[in-house]
């Protein structure tokens, strides 16, 4: 007999295990998550478009028309580092953070060949220490982690942005896209769990995004460009960027009585 049920993480951790089978759980997910991108990160020659040492489109339009400004930044699920790297040469204090080794070292390697400090962080971001993800941050970064995360961890992945996302910092999201010319499984979230299976990632639609991200103030929600090849940036169709702001939330009046800020 196992009992091994007594806490919400470990109701969490019981619905990870279903889907260990499919191994790809998510850059931030437990199980073997680690082993699938350890392997997919592994032959670096391999014709994956962001494999490419490019930033994303939305991230450089961000700077570029000063809708976020140099700070402290967090990139979840940063694989190779690409925006890590950029965000570091274009004046932020990055801490990047990824499931697998593999992925880590070489973005590390990239950041020493750009001459830049990113301090990367090898682990699942949901179970870091606060010491070791010490916001908080002024933008936290995330392209394609998110729709890799299995429906119960969008929870865990809310209760990190509470944690570590600066009053008046910024989430920058890209996700598979539903819908035409989109990409990833349109699958409902209850048949996830009855078929044990992501399909390869999960879609969204700009009405669940902005249901699940309704604590935060859309800034703009919009498909990624297209870049051609020899552009100096990422982009493709078949995902949805968005940039979201916390709100800053007014204090206490002088000598008035000292009131709850709404959260979870």
């Amino acid at each position: 007999m196992d009992r091994t049920v007594r806490t919400v993480e470990d109701v969490f951790a019981l619905l990870d295990g279903l889907f260990a089978s499919e191994s790809e759980a998510g850059r931030l997910a437990t199980g073997d998550g680690k082993g699938f991108w350890d392997r997919f990160y592994a032959d670096r020659s391999r014709p994956v478009p962001f494999f490419a040492a490019k930033p994303d489109e939305n991230l450089a339009a961000y700077l570029d028309q000063g809708l976020i400004a140099p700070g402290r930044a967090l990139d979840l699920g940063c694989g190779p580092g690409r925006n890590a790297v950029y965000l570091a040469s274009r004046g932020f204090e990055v801490d990047a953070v990824d499931l697998s080794p593999v992925a880590v070292a070489w973005g590390e390697g990239r950041a020493h060949e750009a001459g830049v400090d990113v301090r990367f962080l090898c682990g699942d971001a949901f179970a870091l220490p606060a010491e070791e993800l010490s916001g908080p941050y002024d933008l936290v970064v995330d392209s394609g982690c998110f729709h890799h995360l299995p429906p119960h961890r969008r929870v865990s992945y809310l209760a990190l942005l509470d944690r570590v996302l600066a009053p008046g910092g910024h989430l920058a999201l890209t996700s598979f896209a539903a819908g035409e010319a989109g990409m990833g499984s349109e699958r409902a979230d209850a048949d996830l769990y009855r078929e044990r299976e992501m399909q390869g990632g999960l879609a969204y639609t700009p009405e669940s995004l902005r249901w699940i991200f309704s604590d935060l103030v859309e800034v703009e929600l919009r498909r990624m460009r297209e870049e051609p090849p020899e552009s100096a940036l990422f982009g493709v169709t078949f995902l949805w960027t968005a940039l979201f702001r916390r709100e800053v939330m007014p204090g206490p009046k002088a000598g008035g009585p000292m009131r709850r800020q709404g959260g979870r």
